[in-house]
């Protein structure tokens, strides 16, 4: 599998994700008036969500890394590599989605913060299994 077949799929499930979620998203993060800074909205509930894969992709971005460089292991890392741009592209995509759908800001429970360190975290665990992925087509 090539890495601009992956990077074709991935932008097309980023707009079609975009494209489709962004309507029934915008539906369901409506917030009442009132939201403590304790209350577990669903714009926060989903921010953390997305911070949490795009979290996993960094960590096994950086073992595949790890193991693509020989530092652990045995092998080209390709797996996890593969692991962790998916894990990476749904932290990104949730985290996007919660950014756009967000009608205040820090503080109104919309979870505008949280989308913005998933979209950011996703991005680099994306990163990471994107160089995994070129490390290991040049060691093969």
């Amino acid at each position: 599998m090539s890495v601009r077949f992956v990077l074709a799929v991935a932008a097309a499930a980023l707009l079609g994700g975009f494209g489709l979620a962004a309507p029934a998203a915008a539906d369901v993060l409506v917030q009442p008036a009132d939201v403590s800074s304790y209350d577990m909205t669903a714009g926060r509930l989903w921010s953390a969500v997305g911070a949490v894969l795009g979290i996993a992709g960094v960590v096994i971005g950086g073992l595949a890394l790890a193991r693509s460089a020989g530092r652990i292991g045995s092998g080209s890392g390709r797996r996890g590599a593969i692991v962790a741009l998916v894990a990476g592209l749904a932290g990104a995509v949730i985290g996007g989605l919660v950014v756009a759908a967000a009608e205040g800001g820090p503080g109104t429970g919309y979870g505008i913060v949280g989308g913005f360190v998933a979209l950011v975290v996703g991005l680099i665990g994306m990163l990471l299994g994107g160089l995994v992925l070129v490390r290991s087509r040049r060691a093969g």
